[in-house]
């Protein structure tokens, strides 16, 4: 499982250390993509295919489906880490998440997530945290 959040920054080239802790679970290559939320996921390559697969079943007849994947993979890419543990991003990517200088990387369950720094403060504050557990609880994931 993926969990923790780290601060890094990106350099000039769009290069981005991927904290040790989640190496392991990603693997030395992995999938980066459009998130939610204005953010990159990636995925280990595992879940990368069951993600896949779940996408092959949907009928194309469904217009949401389809414009969902297009987001969804045609912004993918996949990347390996160099021998000091980062990936290149694409310049797409970086665009798309407003990636400049520092950053934060986050595991969540499944996937890791990279934020610009800014973003991620303002898309995370935890004021309604009681509100937002009580519609989990209806899902049946109270804690």
């Amino acid at each position: 499982m993926l969990m923790g959040e780290f601060n890094h920054t990106i350099d000039t080239k769009g290069r981005v250390i991927i904290p040790s802790k989640f190496r392991e679970s990603l693997g030395d290559a992995f999938v980066v993509t459009k998130g939610l939320d204005g953010c990159l996921f990636g995925y280990p390559i595992d879940e990368w295919k069951k993600i896949e697969e779940k996408f092959r079943s949907i009928p194309l007849t469904t217009k949401d489906a389809r414009k969902f994947s297009r987001f969804f993979f045609a912004g993918a890419a996949d990347l390996e880490l160099d021998k000091q543990g980062r990936i290149l991003l694409p310049q797409v990517l970086r665009e798309y998440a407003s990636l400049t200088k520092d950053i934060v990387v986050v595991g969540v369950l499944n996937r890791i997530e990279i934020w610009d720094k800014d973003k991620w403060n303002e898309n995370n504050s935890y004021d309604d945290m009681d509100e937002i557990a009580e519609h989990m609880a209806e899902l049946g994931l109270g804690i």
